[in-house]
């Protein structure tokens, strides 16, 4: 009897874990369980700082430490410093440029003044 009821059961397509005597729906609902397990405990990692290349852990803390207003005042500098070296560096390009146009007269294209071979002439005409 107990054959045919499951078969039956099977050939309708019931799905297992609805039927309350199969065993998907036993431990679905966590039914004969006699021991309770304990829930497992996670981990947490342990965020720790370490030292990076160039700058060690001393180093890092007092800037960590250090005021906002110092800091912002060390950024800015820091940026005028390199905008000076850039502007600095263009004016350089500049000049070199101005060399550069000054030995060679006339029109001159962009190739022509980075080396380019000049074209070849027809000769046909």
């Amino acid at each position: 009897m107990s054959e045919q009821f499951s078969t039956a059961r099977r050939l309708t397509r019931k799905k297992p874990s609805k039927l309350s005597w199969t065993i998907v729906f036993r431990r679905l609902h966590k039914k004969g369980q006699t021991e309770e397990a304990a829930k497992k405990r996670t981990r947490r990692t342990v965020k720790a700082q370490r030292a990076v290349v160039g700058a060690t852990l001393d180093s890092i803390k007092a800037k960590k430490n250090q005021k906002p207003e110092v800091r912002a005042s060390l950024r800015q500098a820091a940026a005028a410093k390199s905008k000076d070296e850039k502007k600095a560096a263009q004016e350089k390009k500049k000049a070199e440029m101005s060399k550069v146009k000054a030995a060679q007269k006339g029109n001159v294209s962009k190739q022509q003044m980075k080396g380019a071979a000049p074209k070849v002439q027809a000769k046909s005409r």
